[in-house]
């Protein structure tokens, strides 16, 4: 064969690989509503950024008559291009081929990629679109999805681990968006589950459909099990691009530093009266949020689940900062189990990639009653404990309102190395409320008033007593708890000095092999 035919086979081979399971099966995937594997890569990425790798890699299965069948690609897309310039690994499974299924060498191909974004550092992408293990393949493909994890795992809180899930995944397969960062998921097509409605029906006798087993409305609001759920597929792929924009390549780079023409001095005046007069009534926390950020940009994770606590990522003068707030709209900011647990994911999540912490505090105590108490409610607030005296990264509070009880200590108090704690001069920083304290307090001298008149004057006086010695932030700011009360409308120039100030900030944890994090 002379070297011109040699180069037209390989655009030939070139072109059929490109096609997945050929035109009909593509049409059937648009038809669903979905994108193809590679389509969705030239979205997610820079044009014309994208260098494939493993385009002619095939399976090895002989069984079933699978030697007849094979597929340039063999079910995976994989390679690395750019995000707004910087670079990133990342794999796209092809419903086409074989439903996306997983065989030896498609997880070989994953393996690949995956090892390269280590060897660089730099963040792995994965597109999930996929019908489980590949029967034909017996336990070498159960034995992939094993490799595909033990790599999630050695990457955890090295470099970012994205997935997008954009179809079925189901089975084994869910453990491997389980074990990363963020997980994304359309509205129409995607679904997670361990097993499907068929083996629930035959084992628990209980009939549920796909979606409530495990769509995207589930797993983001009931489960929290991902973190984004987007309408479309092009949605969700910008998306992406917006969430690695916040982050760094790896655990030893920071985030990138954008310009804007935010001033850092910017007051907004409604801050001074955003709180109500009464401690009682709700207002909008993320309004503080919007206010603080440069040009009122919040990019919010777990929108939909466990809303009584914020999280997500804004830039305050163009610095990346992962933001954590109490929701006095929602359950009134309390802490409860899911809300723990969502919030300490998060602050883990920041410490690794060397994103400072704002927290943002409005907290009447942890939810009270036996449900909370045997799902775990002290386990779970130990999480959020945990995380905020772990982590090493700056950190700034502000408490706005409430700070109450246990609570206040898990929100990022000064003795779980809050490197700056300030207060809103309506804060309340004690160890219950006013009215609760004074029926502890003066329990039995209330009991022995028989008027009730008299009996209201008393309360009301030692109410107020308390109030003016607790009810304030001044008492912690007279033991250095609280680093400064501060004007409410000045809140982002002082918070963006902080973090100025603590750019350099180096604190390292004892060495050990890893903590015994309260799981």
């Amino acid at each position: 064969m002379a070297n011109q035919d040699k180069i037209n086979n390989l655009i030939e081979l070139r072109t059929k690989a490109k096609l997945g399971g050929g035109i009909d099966r593509i049409e059937k995937q648009h038809a669903q509503g979905k994108l193809t594997a590679r389509e969705r890569i030239e979205l997610l990425l820079d044009e014309g950024s994208f260098e494939e790798l493993d385009m002619f890699v095939t399976h090895r299965c002989t069984n079933f008559g699978m030697e007849n069948s094979k597929f340039l690609g063999d079910g995976v897309v994989t390679g690395h291009g750019t995000i707004d310039s910087r670079i990133v690994y990342v794999y796209a499974q092809d419903f086409t081929v074989f439903g996306g299924s997983l065989s030896e060498t498609l997880a070989q191909k994953i393996c690949k990629v995956m090892d390269m974004a280590m060897k660089v550092g730099a963040p792995i992408i994965g597109i999930n679109d996929s019908g489980g293990a590949r029967i034909q393949e017996g336990v070498n493909s159960l034995a992939g999805y094993a490799e595909i994890f033990q790599r999630n795992i050695m990457a955890s809180g090295v470099i970012p681990q994205i997935s997008a899930i954009f179809g079925p995944c189901a089975g084994g397969a869910v453990y491997s968006p389980a074990l990363t960062d963020f997980i994304m998921m359309t509205e129409e097509n995607s679904y997670m589950f361990v097993t499907g409605p068929k083996v629930v029906k035959t084992v628990t006798n209980e009939d549920i459909t796909v979606a409530d087993l495990g769509g995207a409305d589930v797993h983001t609001s009931k489960s929290g099990v991902a973190h984004f759920k987007v309408a479309t597929e092009e949605e969700g792929l910008m998306m992406i691009r917006k969430l690695v924009s916040y982050l760094p390549q790896n655990n030893m780079e920071e985030a990138p530093v954008f310009s804007n023409g935010d001033p850092i001095d910017r007051l907004d005046d409604a801050l001074n009266t955003i709180v109500p007069d009464n401690s009682n009534l709700p207002y909008n926390m993320k309004e503080v949020i919007f206010s603080l950020a440069d040009d009122g940009e919040f990019l919010e994770v777990h929108r939909n689940y466990a809303k009584n606590i914020i999280t997500g990522f804004c830039r305050m003068d163009g610095q990346s900062v992962g933001v954590v707030a109490n929701q006095p709209n929602y359950l009134a900011g309390v802490l409860d189990c899911a809300a723990s647990r969502k919030a300490a994911r998060f602050v883990r999540m920041c410490d690794a990639f060397n994103i400072p912490l704002l927290t943002l505090v409005d907290v009447p105590g942890f939810l009270p009653g036996s449900a909370q108490e045997y799902a775990g409610i002290i386990t779970e607030g130990a999480k959020l404990m945990f995380a905020y005296g772990e982590a090493t990264v700056p950190k700034v509070t502000i408490t706005l309102r409430k700070s109450y009880g246990g609570a206040h200590d898990v929100m990022s108090c000064k003795q779980l190395r809050g490197d700056f704690n300030y207060a809103w001069p309506q804060a309340e920083i004690a160890v219950m409320g006013a009215a609760g304290a004074i029926e502890v307090i003066e329990g039995r001298a209330i009991s022995k008033i028989t008027d009730e008149a008299e009996r209201l004057a008393y309360l009301q006086k030692k109410t107020a007593e308390y109030n003016e010695a607790f009810a304030n932030p001044y008492n912690a700011a007279s033991f250095g708890y609280i680093d400064d009360v501060i004007e409410p409308r000045n809140t982002r120039f002082r918070v963006i000095r902080a973090f100025q100030n603590l750019q350099t900030k180096k604190v390292v944890n004892p060495p050990k092999k890893h903590s015994n994090i309260p799981l």
